[in-house]
């Protein structure tokens, strides 16, 4: 089970990264990402960032590169805004939990199209 400290700094650095990302990279790579969450190890060193970024399979991969290329930069401003003693590592991570939500809505929607394109008047 993760500290308490642990998660209260994952929430910082969710909102710290997404405020990076939106306001301070530069990079044309950079589509619309969503920060979902952050998961850190118990001693705060080392951390997995997930992102949603909504487009095709090739502009995510152009993303990953430039959050990739930019992650100096983010850690480095992450370290700054926290203020802790060291500042975690992490990897970028995609979720696709989003994605997967809004496949099941599009069947959901779909099997409630055809049922009702079905139905006896």
């Amino acid at each position: 089970m993760k500290f308490k400290r642990a998660t209260q700094v994952a929430e910082e650095m969710k909102r710290a990264i997404t405020d990076i990302i939106a306001n301070e990279v530069r990079d044309p790579r950079l589509g619309f990402i969503t920060v979902t969450g952050v998961e850190l190890a118990d001693d705060l060193r080392y951390g997995k960032v997930f992102i949603s970024i909504f487009e095709d399979e090739a502009r995510q991969k152009a993303c990953l590169d430039g959050l990739e290329a930019a992650k100096g930069f983010i850690r480095r401003q992450l370290g700054r805004r926290l203020g802790l003693r060291y500042t975690p590592d992490f990897d970028f991570r995609i979720d696709k939990s989003v994605a997967e939500g809004d496949k099941i809505d599009r069947l959901l929607h779909q099997i409630e199209r055809e049922q009702a394109h079905h139905e006896p008047e």
